[in-house]
This record gives structure tokens, C-alpha cells and sequence, in this order.
């Protein structure tokens, strides 16, 4: 037996010393000479009084005091962060780091590891000792980077925030380490005010913008003038907040990355330069003539460097520059040609534009493209795509790296510098989620594989507020030089968020590290569940790990109220863990509803209809006792944007329709849902009630089940007039969530009703190839792809 342990032991203990002796060999970083520039330009003394202004923001004035923080670009590498921390002989701790970011983080390493605090994106869990833990310490970040920011994200979160909530999320981003960050910004109304300069009208303007929730698909040539339009408010109040935002990113030493010309313009460009080539955007996910199909200049095209250069130059004079500009043309949208010399052709000017304007610009690319369509992109064209870019000036974001990276398949890009991504969410979708044991293990592996490009690792996710645990593992990665022990790891996770260690919260999320949050494999999740998901007969539900054991977790977790019931963050987890449960419950009484409608059992349908309808009851209710789950507070951020009624009625039409139907017809139907109280009672739950009254009919009436009829029936009476409604919304929590949650699992366990289906539901993983020479095979193991195939698009 203990040989049989030994061996295997054995891999993990090499890969152990591995990693180890490989991180105390710092190899020279080769894009010094491309990359040195992207950096922190801010005077020491401005980013230190920044970063002290973090930890008065965070910690109060007094408390604050006990911390000396102070900027020192000599401390560690030229290419990487350094933070060192000391007590020093009056008591204070003393933290020294290379930038305002570097110090900032060293704040947190001190505070998350020595004093048990807790700093989430909307939520704290501070309670320092009496006198602060002694400590020396001295670490250098792995990589040069630490991204965040999906382009989406300033539609799914972002949409509506002023600057106080702007504010606290840079705070955020300097705590973890983030020293690259996207800032697009007021982008719009720098293209305004060049089509006015080039003669369109204002309403061809407006039919090419989209409104305030869908401005990064409109942004990157999918949709043209959905939502819209923008009004001269919205223009100057984005402008304002630019400013801030860049100004806050940059005394703190967080590099902004700034838009550049994608090559996507309005149609009327065709009226104003008839000679000049252009086609016609293919429609994207079934958008109409009316949204669908911008013109994408052709890059070659001389015009195509004219408006570049024109923009760039316009946003620079505005905001500024660092350097580093994001540019996708190509995203969810095919080439219309397949020729390596054009794709070359194509990279070289969009990479020349930006240069015209900037000798020191570097294309920042989302690697979006190739996961999306890796048919088209063959490893030869994205070699001529990439390679048409002088290597070092174009850095790739490897986006989803923990699930489909594409790094190993691209040869490290064929030299380009790429950032190692966890991308996870997608739509800002809530469901428990994660792959801790990948993100813990492949971004070592990553950084140590032949010919190696990273230089760094990223968060980019479409959508926050959720899954907080995840994105605390992911931001470790920036600092650690070894995996961690997931088990203890998250004890430690737990003791902090909820303020002392508490024996039912640590078991609790020991087992959701386990299991919930273990996701290995490469089923596509979108967040898709039953509750959420468009009524019918042909859902397929599915998640990899056990539900049983999953609601033994949600009632050990519950015991915890005992010791933490009056932490926030613990109220908070509750909510979300509840809601996890009923998910996963209506999961299986769907199951139920429609095994009973098969078999023609009128009286077991009609006991799992009313149990389905009753859940959503129930998850209306605890979702409202959460301050974190409300429909009211997304309509309000929105309305709240607006100077009279006509930006009003837009705006909150922009966040109703984007969370429900998204698109005038549903083109993209709940792909960005929201399990937000209002949400469920007003559009969840009418459109299965609906649905199940015409399933009900149809077996006592014995007739066909006609679904085109129930489509349309829940468009026009549910899904368009929740988008059109100006119902009001409560924006505080009701209820208490704690004797709310008990007596929901006390109801819920006592029933049976998901016992009835298999223990595990779940379906076989699609699989998704990328590479050379056709379908890779399938081989599963334990119901989990095995890492033969996965090493596909890794190493």
C-alpha cells in the first residue's frame, strides 16, 4: 500500500520541486526592449499618496496611520512588482514596494494573511487585532502583468456606474495587484464628434451607436444602433468619468488601455466615400436589417488608416496615452477572406494606424477569436495574422485559458507576449462555478513550457459580482511561486470572508472546493439552468458534481449561522447558496414535470407543476433578503443616469431588455439573465406558468402540444412587456435571510421530489477540438474528459 501511495505521490512531488527550483531562476524578460514602456509613468510621490488613500478609503484615517507605505523603484526587477513588508521599531508596518500598485498590494498580502481581512468587489470583512502580527517579507510578482476587464464587461457591469462605484472598483483592482486594465470609456463620444467632422447626419450616427447596455457589441462590428440613441448627457457624463477613472488608474500605477480603430464604421460611410472598399458585416446571432450588419472597412484601404489615425489622435488629445491599445475586428466576426497575405495585410495596418499616431503603441488583442472560430483559424493563418505584427508590439489575452486556452496549439503565439486568462463567466450569469484545480496548476505549467511568452495572468470575466471565491485563487497566481493546497486554502477563505474560523463555514467550503468549484472539463457553461432558461420540453440539465451532496453542503453551510448570523458577507453566501439549491432542485423536478407529461400521468404532472412553481416562490424570496440580488438597485443605477424622461424610458429599457430577451426579438435570449428578485416573479415565473397551463391542457385535452403558439404567446404576454414595464422595484433587502433560508431547506429536504430522478443528472460533454488533423477522440474517465485531450489546448 505504501508503495502504491508513493507512486502516486510521486508526479506531484517532482512537480513540486519543479516549480519550486524553476522559480528561484528568473529568466531575462525578452520583450524588455517592447514592453519596458507599458508601465506606471506617475511620479513616485503621486502614486505612494494614491495608494495611502486606498488604505484610508478601506481602513479609515486612524487606522490607516499604522501602516507606512512608500514607493521605491529600486526594490526588485525593472520588469516585475515588488512589495517588501517589515515592522518597524514604532509599531508600524512598514510596506515598501516598485509602484503605487505594488504597495497597495502588499496592504492587502498583509491584511488578507496576517490580520484576517476580507475585500471582495462589493463587500469587507475588516476586524484588525490589537496589535498588528510582527512580519518580514519580501515578494516579486511571477510576471510582468496582472490584466482585468472583458470588453463586455462594460455592458453586463459596468453600464451604469458613476464614479463612486468606479472608485471603489480601482481600490479593488490596485488591492489585488492589477496593474493593466481596460478603460473604453467615452469612446462614443469621440466617434460623434469625427462622423460630425466627416459630414454624417446625427441620424446616421445614431443608427450605427448602440444604447449604453450593448455598447461593446457595437463597438466590435456585431450590432449597429440597438438600444440607442446616445444623447449629448450621455456623451459629457462619460467623458467626465473618463477623466476620473484614467487619472485614479494612473496616480495609483495601473496602466489603462485605451481603444483603437477596429475598422468597423456606419453605413453611411458608403455615401460619403463611394470608392472606397467596404463590406457588409455578416448578421450576427440573427439580428435584423434594421441592428445587424455595420460596414467593416477594408484595413488595406488607405481610408481605413485615415479614420484610424483620426480617432487615435482625437482620444489621445482628449485622455491621454500609456501606450497599449485594444483592437478586435475579428470578434464573433469571419474574415471574408482566407489568404494568408491578406490576413497579414490585414494585421499590418491595423497595427500600422496605431503606430502612425503612436511609434510606441502596442496592440492589445482579445484571443476571443480563436476559440470561437478555430475552424477558420488554421495555426498557418494565425501565424501570418500575428506575425504580420512586429513581435513584442502585440500582446494577446489567451482569454479562456482555464477551460479552452490556445496558447500550446499557437506555439505561444509564434513569439507574441501573451497573458494567461481565467475568463469564467459569461452574460455576469449568477451559478456556483469554478476550476480551482486548473487555475492553481496550468498557470505554473504555462510560464515553464518550451519557448514560453507570458507575461502574466488576467482576469476576464463578461460579468462580476459573483463566484467572489474564484477570482481570490485567480489573483494569488500574480504572487505565488507554487500551487497552494486547495483544502487548507480554502479554510483560510472562508475564516477571512466571514471574520473567525467556524468549523460548518470551513467543512462547507472545503466540499464546494471540491466540488462546485473542481470543474474539469470542456462542456461549454453559460449558466444555462432551468429556472432561467426558456420553457420547453427539451432541456437538458446537467452539472458535474453530485446534488445530494450538494444539499448536505448547503445545510452544513446553514449551521454556521449559529457563530457568523451576523457577518454581512456569511448573509450574503447564504443567499447565494440557497439559490444554488433551489437551481439545482428545479433541475430535477423539471425532470419530473416531464417524465409525468411522457407517460401521460395527469395527477404526478400536476404535483410537480405546482412543486416547480412553488420553488419559484421561494427563490423569489430569498433573493429578496439580498442587497446583492435586487432587480431594483440594476433599474435604478440606470434610470439614475438620466437627466429627463426620454433617457429615462431608454435607459431602463437598455437594462431590462439586455438581462431578458437581449435584442428586440430575443436574439440572444437569457444569455446575460439575472436570478434577481423581480426578475424571477415577473419573468421566470409567469413564462413557466404559461407553459405548463398548455402542457396541462394538452394532456386533458389530449391534444398536440403546439410550442410555436406557447413561443409566442410567452413573447407578447411575458418576455417584450417585461422589457417595455416601468413596474418599480424595492432597492432594499426585505426579510431576514438567515430564518428565511431555514425554513426554506427545511421545506425543501423533507420533500422527495428530486429523489425520483438519478442522483447525478448529467450528459455527455461535447467535445471541443482544436487541432491539426480532425476530431480528437473521446475518452472519459470518472465523467470528466480526461487530460489526454485536454492537453490539447494547453501544453
Amino acid at each position: 500500500m505504501d508503495v502504491v501511495i508513493l507512486r502516486l505521490l510521486l508526479p506531484i512531488i517532482i512537480f513540486g520541486l519543479f516549480i519550486s527550483s524553476s522559480s528561484q531562476y528568473r529568466k531575462p524578460d525578452p520583450f524588455q526592449n517592447t514592453l519596458g514602456h507599458i508601465k506606471p509613468h506617475a511620479l513616485p510621490e503621486v502614486q505612494e499618496k494614491a495608494a495611502k488613500d486606498v488604505a484610508r478609503r478601506l481602513l479609515g484615517n486612524e487606522t490607516a496611520e499604522l501602516f507606512v507605505m512608500i514607493v521605491d523603484n529600486n526594490l526588485g526587477p525593472v520588469d516585475k512588482d515588488t512589495f517588501k513588508i517589515t515592522k518597524n521599531p514604532l509599531g508600524k508596518i512598514e510596506i515598501r514596494g516598485t509602484t503605487g500598485v505594488a504597495i497597495t498590494w502588499g496592504l492587502n498580502y498583509y491584511l488578507k494573511n496576517y490580520c484576517n481581512v476580507h475585500v471582495s468587489w462589493d463587500g469587507t470583512q475588516i476586524d484588525l487585532p490589537n496589535v498588528l502580527p510582527d512580519i518580514k517579507i519580501k515578494i516579486t510578482s511571477n510576471d510582468r502583468f496582472r490584466y482585468y476587464q472583458n470588453v463586455c464587461t462594460a455592458g453586463y457591469s459596468t453600464a451604469w456606474w458613476q464614479w463612486q462605484q468606479w472608485e471603489r472598483h480601482i481600490d479593488w483592482m490596485a488591492f489585488n495587484g492589477i496593474n493593466l486594465a481596460l478603460a473604453f470609456t467615452a469612446q462614443e463620444a469621440i466617434w460623434q464628434k469625427l462622423f460630425r467632422e466627416l459630414n454624417l447626419t446625427q441620424v446616421e450616427i445614431d443608427e450605427h451607436l448602440g444604447g449604453p447596455a450593448f455598447l461593446p457589441w457595437a463597438r466590435m462590428g456585431n450590432m449597429r444602433g440597438f438600444g440607442g440613441p446616445l444623447s449629448s448627457n450621455w456623451h459629457n457624463r462619460t467623458v467626465r468619468l473618463q477623466h476620473q477613472i484614467l487619472q485614479r488608474m494612473r496616480n495609483l500605477g495601473i496602466v489603462p488601455v485605451l481603444p483603437a480603430f477596429a475598422g468597423h464604421v456606419p453605413r453611411a460611410f458608403a455615401r460619403l466615400f463611394p470608392d472606397s472598399n467596404m463590406t457588409k458585416v455578416e448578421p450576427w446571432n440573427k439580428f435584423e436589417e434594421k441592428y445587424c450588419c455595420p460596414y467593416l472597412l477594408e484595413p488595406t484601404e488607405p481610408l481605413f488608416h485615415t479614420i484610424g489615425e483620426k480617432f487615435l489622435r482625437m482620444y489621445i488629445d482628449e485622455f491621454g496615452t500609456d501606450h497599449i491599445y485594444n483592437c478586435d475586428t475579428f470578434n464573433e466576426n469571419e474574415p471574408g477572406n482566407s489568404e494568408l497575405a491578406y490576413l497579414s495585410n490585414v494585421g499590418r495596418s491595423v497595427f500600422r494606424a496605431m503606430n502612425a499616431v503612436d511609434p510606441q503603441a502596442v496592440w492589445l488583442m482579445q484571443g476571443w477569436l480563436f476559440v470561437h472560430d478555430f475552424i477558420f483559424w488554421t495555426e498557418p493563418r494565425v501565424r501570418s495574422f500575428l506575425t504580420s505584427v512586429p513581435v513584442g508590439r502585440m500582446l494577446v489575452l489567451d482569454l479562456q485559458s482555464e477551460q479552452f486556452p490556445q496558447y500550446g496549439r499557437l506555439k505561444s503565439y509564434y513569439g507574441q507576449p501573451f497573458i494567461w486568462c481565467m475568463l469564467h463567466n459569461f452574460g455576469g450569469t449568477l451559478g456556483m462555478f469554478g476550476s480551482a484545480q486548473i487555475i492553481n496548476q496550468r498557470t505554473f505549467e504555462a510560464r515553464h513550457i518550451n519557448g514560453s511568452t507570458m507575461v502574466g495572468i488576467g482576469l476576464t470575466p463578461e460579468g462580476i459580482n459573483q463566484n467572489y471565491v474564484i477570482y481570490e485563487l485567480m489573483n494569488e497566481m500574480g504572487y505565488r511561486h507554487e500551487p497552494v493546497y486547495l483544502d487548507s486554502w480554502f479554510e483560510s477563505y472562508a475564516t477571512r470572508r466571514y471574520g473567525a474560523w467556524n468549523e460548518y463555514a470551513v467543512a462547507a467550503w472545503k466540499r464546494l472546493g471540491r466540488t462546485v468549484y473542481n470543474f474539469v472539463g470542456v462542456e461549454r457553461i453559460r449558466g444555462h439552468y432551468v429556472i432561467t432558461r426558456r420553457p420547453s420540453l427539451n432541456i437538458s440539465p446537467w452539472v458535474w458534481y453530485n446534488r445530494e451532496d450538494f444539499y448536505d453542503t448547503w445545510n452544513m453551510f446553514l449551521k454556521a449561522r449559529y457563530g457568523r448570523g451576523n457577518n454581512t458577507l456569511y448573509r450574503h453566501d447564504v443567499v447565494d447558496i440557497t439559490r444554488q439549491a433551489l437551481q439545482l432542485m428545479a433541475d430535477n423536478i423539471y425532470m419530473n414535470v416531464v417524465d409525468c407529461y411522457r407517460k401521460r400521468n395527469i395527477t404526478g404532472f400536476r404535483s410537480h407543476a405546482a412543486a416547480l412553481l412553488d420553488l419559484f416562490d421561494d427563490l423569489e424570496t430569498i433573493l429578496a433578503s439580498g442587497s446583492n440580488f435586487l432587480l431594483g438597485t440594476w433599474l435604478d443605477q440606470a434610470k439614475n443616469m438620466a437627466v429627463n424622461e426620454e433617457e429615462r424610458r431608454s435607459y431602463e429599457y437598455n437594462a431590462r431588455n439586455q438581462i431578458t430577451l437581449w435584442g428586440p426579438n430575443g436574439e440572444i435570449r437569457d444569455y446575460a439573465n439575472k436570478q434577481w428578485s423581480g426578475v424571477v416573479t415577473n419573468y421566470f415565473k409567469p413564462r413557466w406558468t404559461l407553459f405548463l397551463e398548455a402542457l396541462e391542457k394538452s394532456l386533458v385535452e389530449r391534444t398536440r402540444l403546439n410550442m410555436t403558439e406557447i413561443n409566442n404567446r410567452m413573447f407578447l404576454e411575458v418576455e417584450e412587456p417585461f422589457t417595455f414595464s416601468t413596474k418599480l422595484y424595492p432597492v432594499e433587502p426585505k426579510g431576514d435571510t438567515l430564518d428565511i433560508a431555514t425554513k426554506i431547506i427545511s421545506k425543501w429536504l423533507a420533500k422527495k421530489n428530486h429523489s425520483r430522478v438519478q442522483r447525478h443528472v448529467r450528459r455527455e460533454p461535447k467535445l471541443f477540438f482544436a487541432r491539426k488533423g480532425g476530431v480528437a477522440g473521446r475518452e472519459q474517465k470518472g465523467g470528466i474528459m480526461s487530460d489526454k485531450y485536454m492537453n490539447i489546448y494547453s501544453v
